[in-house]
């Protein structure tokens, strides 16, 4: 480290601040300009794509977003901070991006400093505790440029930065191409159950003397016609309240905030984590055993589908029977349903809400006013009505869309061992500890 001199951001590079884009245009479907907003900045860093929130209007062209440039979040809604002052590499895109307010982008001021470099200094420890050590607001928590720019650190040499860079960047974009099939397998499970579930395609194709498409054990199953009101002979159509051991709702802010955090103990699910039909079971921050036996009725597990009532509402995963612990805490913004089995099954319940009609039936009791949220979440959640096949076929459904969510599941727990490589390399390749030789050859090994 003979070459690293000490520095702080503001010497580096300069924050610019985001557009305050009109609310009237604002769209939830597709169109060609993607708002970015705290929501795609991941937990421990890094961009994601969950739930894009589009822009039908008018776009300055100074807060178009390029591919490459760094950004940083300086507002989260979650009680537990767990995205604020994080940075994030915008990815290449045939949508544009547009650099929206509370968002900053990381202008160099510098030839000394190479910006990827940046995007992992703000993914440390160090700067992760300095930025929500001095973060403003209970609800919504806020941090400010000032504040980002403050943040000292050792500065290698340009060449030393780019070989940091390069390193654990090949770890990023490996765990990224893994969280891209898992979308690929989501959707082919998705695909299943539209066809069985929403489009009731065996009981049409057979109403309409089409040959069978699917194995003649699985075919059977669907009966030959279609009831009176619209849904295949005898399936019944039952409250969700009628089919749960459990609805339950995250604890009180008070009980979960960045005080209570430990280094290790049960993991705390936010929103951030809800990034498809699966946890996103990577990063978390912890509360103590103790801590969270006292949070009782908010302690999930394998198996439990977890929604989001406030903020990024709509968001909707299960805790596989595949993740990597065996209990989990909720945070404030998070309820849950445990399904009776015996009448129930979570895969089902989960692809549900991954229709467009279980997105409707989810957000018809929301408010968009403040922060959005869902009025009364638990008890409304109790009264939506979902039509139930017979076991036989929830079973068969279960066993072929299974298998697309186990291999999933392995590629999510290839992520885990990249992130614990990443979050191992990142602070002794920022400190100087590691060479980046001896960092290469342990990427190597890990993908």
């Amino acid at each position: 480290m003979l070459d690293w001199r000490d520095t702080q951001l503001a010497e580096l590079i300069e924050i610019k601040h985001g557009f305050a884009f009109k609310g009237e245009f604002f769209s939830d479907s597709p169109s060609h300009d993607i708002l970015v907003t705290p929501g795609n900045f991941a937990v421990g860093g890094g961009f994601q794509l969950n739930k894009p929130k589009f822009y039908t209007g008018p776009v300055p062209e100074d807060y178009v977003l390029n591919a490459g440039d760094v950004i940083v979040t300086m507002t989260d809604l979650s009680k537990e901070a767990d995205t604020l002052g994080y940075s994030a590499i915008v990815p290449a895109s045939k949508e544009r991006f547009l650099h929206n307010q509370r968002i900053g982008k990381v202008i160099p001021k510098s030839e000394e400093v190479f910006l990827p470099f940046v995007a992992w200094v703000m993914r440390t420890i160090p700067y992760r505790n300095e930025i929500v050590g001095g973060a403003t607001g209970s609800t919504v928590k806020h941090t400010s440029p000032s504040r980002i720019l403050s943040h000292k650190f050792k500065l290698p040499a340009p060449l030393e930065q780019r070989a940091i860079a390069s390193v654990l960047s090949a770890l990023d974009d490996k765990i990224e191409l893994n969280r891209q099939m898992n979308k690929t397998l989501e959707a082919m499970a998705r695909a299943i159950f539209k066809d069985w579930f929403v489009d009731f395609g065996p009981t049409r194709a057979k109403m309409e003397g089409r040959a069978p498409y699917l194995a003649p054990d699985i075919w059977s199953l669907f009966p030959d016609r279609l009831d009176d009101e619209g849904k295949p002979e005898g399936w019944d159509s039952v409250c969700l309240g009628d089919l749960a051991e459990q609805i339950a709702m995250g604890p009180f802010g008070s009980n979960i905030k960045v005080e209570t955090f430990v280094a290790n103990g049960v993991p705390i699910i936010s929103g951030g984590h809800l990034r498809g039909m699966r946890l996103d079971d990577t990063s978390y921050n912890f509360v103590s055993a103790e801590h969270a036996d006292r949070l009782g009725r908010s302690n999930v597990k394998r198996g439990d589908v977890v929604f989001t009532h406030a903020g990024n509402i709509g968001q909707v995963a299960i805790i596989s029977d595949t993740s990597r612990y065996d209990r989990y805490v909720l945070s404030q913004r998070q309820f849950y349903m445990r399904c009776n089995r015996d009448l129930i099954s979570p895969m089902y319940v989960v692809h549900f809400f991954h229709t467009t009609e279980g997105q409707h039936a989810l957000l018809a009791n929301a408010s968009q006013v403040g922060v959005p949220s869902i009025a009364r979440p638990a008890t409304y959640l109790r009264s939506i009505k979902i039509n139930r096949p017979p076991k036989t076929l929830l079973s068969a459904f279960d066993e072929n869309a299974g298998s697309l969510h186990l291999k999933a599941g392995l590629n999510l727990k290839e992520n885990c061992t990249l992130v614990t490589t990443r979050d191992f390399l990142l602070p002794k390749l920022m400190a100087g500890k590691v060479r980046v030789k001896d960092a290469e050859k342990l990427v190597g090994e890990a993908t």
